[in-house]
């Protein structure tokens, strides 16, 4: 009889995650204003949760063909999804007012946060700023219930204001709805300088300190900012037939008018105040989420620093390898031997410079790469598109169905066709976030010669490359590049039924491989030999793969888990005594995909594309290489070693979900810093 093995939920895991994020505005240790930037992380991760994860709930209960059981373990899910924001949004409440804002005071700067605490000394300020600068772009709309006209758009804040008429005996409110003009104004105001102190205030605070001004005849009662969520999730049905680019193009405009799934409102609004609102804007009882006074706080990423003298955070500097400097031949190097490139510790412009190699090398005659997410303006692109003016022939898959990435994803793609490149857009029912570069290269005679294949966790993407901590290998191994060329073909729809030697690609070998590796570790064990799996990822989710590890753990392997984000995996039970998920949040974020198996002392070691969830196994195209060169495999667990190691900012996640920190008495190591200087040593 098949065992009963328990699962995290995958929202409440991922919740415990962002909590997670929120913990690091709490340490103060760290300068202040990176501190502050956890709490805009933390705030934007939680938008984006609500957009996606939540709203696909509320369409599986609103579903006209959904069953009873989908409903109700929605409604479930979505109570206590409820219940852990609120308790979260309590702690950011208490880490934002009770020790950001009065460490800022210590040093300075003084965040006014509310209209009724400004210095006489600012107010003549404040009222010629409103006039001069805010009360231009300030719209007010009548709200009735009868009659609304005025559209609420996605993750914008309103003030909503309540107003009587002078003498008018009856008492009657008026309300009246105002968008804040954030392409106008900033959202934070510098104040002049006083004594020795800089003042910083909230664009909506000036607001209300002026309103009464806006609404002559009337007197105000009371303001309040609220804002809304929408369903951003799109679903792109490619199977049918039609123009994939057209699709997109549709669906993206309806993402701005998506179904509500959140109305986030100040906690201190009157219920009355707040039931008229709901009743006005159709707003659901269950939609309702109890904000902060001042929402949005994701926009304290662009929170200004007046005190130039407080201490900034002093990330590492991405390093250029020694030996590949501008004038070395990355060709002539990954020749002898693989190269790992480790970002955001060594510098993308090796990337680059691989791709400006190969539109100078006479030999190369085709470039391939996919793109999932293309930064603007892009030193890739621009690249690739100076090969195809060069007479090289260029193929760039682009996935279209990006999420959030669409719309730029396709006006880079629709430039890139312009110049030249052969444009390769979504395969139907499938995304591709394969994250891989090939090189082909042919002599004069026409035969393939030494090409060069490129695969990596991290998308092509110059400037997510200096915060995102992943890990890209340059290789020749002929079986590789043929693989990698294989894949392309099936990008192409020009070879449906591959045969992979070395790569593991999702759809086609990855699941039977990873099954494959998982049970020789559990041979070994029950054999009285060491069974040991090291598996770091974003993701673990796939209850089948889960399965196998709980398995394994069941007869003696051990197993370590690096996962940053959601992991369904639930330690500390009989069956999963042991395994141990440790998670890292730091400068950082980690985003690599690395998976070490054992063998019985000749490990093997992977590093590649996909995190272990349902859609990355079974509706994405994913690609993973093995590590062959024993100095590349060697850096890659030495790394793994490190994080496994650190005690500064790696927790335990425990059988309740709980961040429990690996603080002890040992020397202190901080992994990702720590592994930046070791990178450093063998520069």
């Amino acid at each position: 009889m098949e065992k009963e093995y328990q699962y995290f939920k995958r929202d409440i895991s991922w919740l415990s995650f962002n909590y997670r994020v929120l913990l690091e505005a709490d340490d103060d240790s760290l300068p202040l204003y990176e501190r502050i930037n956890f709490i805009s992380i933390y705030s934007s991760n939680l938008e984006e949760f609500y957009q996606i994860r939540v709203a696909d709930h509320k369409a599986i209960i609103s579903g006209a063909k959904t069953d009873e059981e989908s409903i109700q373990q929605s409604e479930e899910i979505l109570k206590e999804i409820n219940e852990e924001v609120n308790n979260q949004l309590e702690e950011r409440i208490r880490i934002y007012e009770h020790k950001i804002l009065p460490a800022l005071k210590e040093n300075h700067v003084i965040f006014y946060q509310s209209c009724n605490h400004v210095e006489g000394f600012h107010k003549e300020f404040i009222s010629n700023f409103f006039r001069e600068e805010i009360f231009p772009y300030l719209q007010p709309v009548p709200v009735e219930k009868e009659n609304i006209i005025t559209f609420l758009r996605d993750n914008r804040l309103y003030l909503a204001v309540r107003l009587y008429k002078k003498d008018d005996s009856r008492q009657q409110p008026y309300y009246f709805v105002i968008k804040l003009p954030y392409s106008k104004v900033p959202r934070f105001i510098e104040l002049p300088k006083h004594e020795d102190n800089y003042y910083l205030m909230f664009m909506e605070d000036i607001i209300k300190a002026n309103i009464s001004r806006m609404f002559p005849g009337f007197v105000l009662d009371c303001s309040y900012c609220f804002k809304i969520s929408r369903d951003a999730d799109i679903l792109i049905d490619d199977s049918m037939p039609g123009d994939i680019v057209e699709k997109v193009k549709k669906k993206v405009k309806k993402r701005k008018i998506g179904a509500v799934c959140r109305f986030v409102y100040d906690r201190q609004m009157p219920q009355d105040f707040l039931e008229f609102l709901r009743n006005s804007f159709n707003i659901n009882p269950d939609e309702l989420v109890p904000g902060d006074k001042h929402l949005n706080l994701e926009d304290l990423s662009h929170l200004p620093n007046p005190n130039k003298e407080l201490q900034v955070s002093e990330k590492p500097k991405p390093m250029k390898l020694n030996y590949l400097n501008e004038k070395e031949s990355i060709f002539q190097y990954v020749r002898k031997k693989d190269l790992l490139i480790n970002f955001p510790y060594h510098s993308f412009e090796h990337f680059i410079h691989l791709l400006y190699e190969a539109v100078h090398d006479p030999a190369t005659k085709e470039i391939m790469i996919t793109q999932y997410r293309v930064a603007e303006n892009s030193a890739v692109i621009n690249t690739l598109v100076a090969a195809a003016q060069n007479g090289k022939k260029v193929t760039v898959f682009v996935e279209l169905k990006a999420r959030f990435d669409e719309e730029n994803n396709l006006a880079t793609a629709e430039m890139m066709k312009h110049a030249g490149i052969n444009i390769i857009y979504s395969i139907p029912g499938l995304k591709v976030h394969a994250k891989v570069a090939l090189i082909l290269r042919y002599n004069q005679a026409g035969e393939q010669i030494r090409s060069y294949a490129y695969i990596s966790t991290g998308n092509f993407n110059e400037k997510t490359a200096t915060v995102y901590a992943d890990t890209g290998l340059f290789t020749c191994n002929k079986i590789i590049v043929n693989d990698l060329h294989n894949l392309f073909l099936v990008l192409e729809q020009k070879n449906p039924e591959p045969r992979f030697k070395r790569l593991l690609v999702a759809q086609f070998n990855l699941i039977p491989s990873l099954k494959r590796m998982i049970h020789r570790e559990v041979n070994l064990a029950k054999n009285g030999k060491k069974g040991r799996i090291i598996l770091k990822m974003n993701a673990l989710q796939d209850p089948s793969l889960i399965d196998e590890l709980y398995r394994a753990s069941e007869a003696g392997v051990e197993i370590d888990l690096i996962i940053r984000g959601i992991c369904c995996l639930k330690p500390g039970q009989p069956y999963s005594r042991n395994i141990r998920i440790t998670r890292i949040v730091d400068s950082f974020l980690e985003h690599t995909r690395i998976w070490y198996f054992g063998n019985d002392g000749n490990p093997l070691v992977y590093l590649g594309s996909p995190d272990w969830m349902r859609r990355n196994l079974y509706r994405r195209i994913e690609a993973v290489t093995p590590i062959l060169d024993k100095d590349v495999k060697q850096t890659i667990i030495d790394m793994l070693e490190i994080q496994l190691n650190d005690n500064s900012k790696a927790c335990w996640v425990d059988e309740n979900l709980r961040n429990v920190f690996k603080y002890d008495d040992k020397a202190k190591i901080r992994a990702q810093y720590a592994f930046y200087e070791y990178l450093k040593q063998k520069k």
